[in-house]
């Protein structure tokens, strides 16, 4: 077959290398890709056959370029990892007759009170939700809710914007701060609005799942996540456990299930986040994409499982390989700043080890960054990622090489310490 009549696989936005390279290079494991994005980055070019110059946000421009792009290779299907693209994705492989999640269902998880209010008419444990738009509504809400609350904008990720307020006289400020957060990418199409939400007791989980018809639903793993300090929610790191017990837990397996039908979501890679409560799992989010911050990274070198790879079979309509082929742990962990300021310097002793994955600086001299609470994603300094055969080896090993870290921030030098 001539390169001109190969199948193509569509590949809507490519991100952020330190985060995304290896998901890109999972999708051109087995398919020919072409990458739609507004500026298409030079470090996609080794993974891609051809990319396309368009405004993403331009959804007549990007259905004009699908066209040209049909002319000159078949469309074996379309596909994102960036959560600002899933629904556009949806819209195209209906359009297109190609496989893909019901635009209706990946909306309704795009909009974080469509969420609620599906996972409320279904029966499924979740958090009580209220959406607002003003400070004396968030108030209002609180109130009624009872404290301590979450305060989060209605469409957007990352954990920006969001806060827990403990008492009356906070919930207006951290409204503001929901109300005006942004998120590179997602605010120009995230939902207006604010939610106030009953705040859950327990250590949060995300469920990395394979859809493959209604209700027919595959944990692949289960991510423990490490958040920062409260009030803000930032994430300070994630592991992956191959033999991790909640993979044959069935009270998570029947809620996190029945989420998933309640939105509607009946093909894909899902990341489904959980608090595990004393009263049982509650979900937090569903999220039609694969895990953000190195997650299918994680999942695949504790288990073997490429996840990418099968979001791209998915895609095309083919069946995804879900055998695990390994089982160890695998865990990575950011570093923040404590101080806000230009950095100064950065810099690493020299480190080896088989076992550490990566090390990769994200902030560089003259970058200015943000200390907590006020930190975002956009504020990391570094992370890495180490496996080993336990979940304490691993965090033992990543101590190992964040200690090994030195950056020094503005004046007074200042050598910040690891956000645990």
């Amino acid at each position: 077959m001539s390169r001109h009549n190969q199948p193509v696989l569509l590949v809507l936005g490519a991100g952020d290398r330190a985060y995304r390279s290896f998901l890109l290079q999972e999708f051109g494991a087995r398919h020919h890709l072409v990458l739609l994005d507004n500026q298409p980055p030079a470090w996609t070019r080794p993974y891609v056959s051809d990319a396309v110059t368009v405004d993403l946000h331009d959804h007549q421009a990007v259905h004009r370029a699908v066209t040209e792009i049909a002319l000159r290779h078949p469309i074996s299907g379309v596909t994102t990892y960036l959560e600002h693209h899933v629904e556009l994705v949806a819209h195209l492989a209906k359009e297109l007759g190609l496989p893909g999640a019901d635009p209706d269902a990946v909306e309704a998880c795009r909009d974080k009170a469509r969420t609620r209010q599906l996972l409320a008419e279904h029966g499924v444990p979740s958090a009580r939700s209220v959406l607002v738009n003003s400070a004396e509504e968030a108030t209002a809400a609180a109130d009624a809710i009872g404290y301590p609350v979450v305060i989060k904008p209605r469409g957007l990720g990352g954990s920006a914007g969001v806060h827990r307020a403990d008492y009356r006289e906070h919930v207006a400020a951290h409204y503001d701060s929901a109300a005006a957060a942004t998120l590179i990418g997602l605010e120009a199409s995230a939902a207006a609005g604010v939610l106030v939400e009953e705040y859950l007791h327990g250590p949060e989980i995300s469920v990395e799942c394979a859809v493959r018809g209604r209700g027919d639903v595959h944990i692949a793993a289960i991510t423990r996540k490490r958040l920062g300090a409260e009030p803000a929610f930032l994430e300070t790191g994630h592991l992956v456990d191959a033999t991790d017990p909640l993979l044959d837990d069935p009270a998570l397996h029947h809620v996190v299930t029945s989420a998933i039908k309640a939105v509607g979501i009946t093909t894909g890679i899902l990341h489904v986040e959980v608090r595990l409560t004393r009263q049982g799992p509650r979900i937090i989010e569903i999220n039609a994409r694969l895990g953000g911050d190195l997650i299918p990274r994680l999942v695949h070198l504790a288990t073997g499982i490429s996840l990418p790879q099968a979001q791209a079979a998915m895609a095309a309509g083919d069946t995804p390989d879900l055998n695990a082929s390994m089982a160890q742990s695998a865990a990575v962990e950011f570093r923040y700043p404590t101080v806000t300021g230009p950095v100064q310097t950065a810099h690493a002793r020299a480190f080896t080890a088989d076992w550490l994955e990566r090390l990769v600086w994200t902030r560089q001299s003259g970058d200015i960054v943000t200390a907590g609470p006020h930190s975002t994603i956009n504020d990391r300094l570094a992370h890495a990622v180490v496996c080993a055969p336990t979940a304490d080896a691993c965090q033992a090993r990543l101590d190992q090489v964040l200690q090994s870290l030195t950056v020094y921030i503005a004046e007074p030098v200042r050598t910040t310490a690891c956000v645990r």
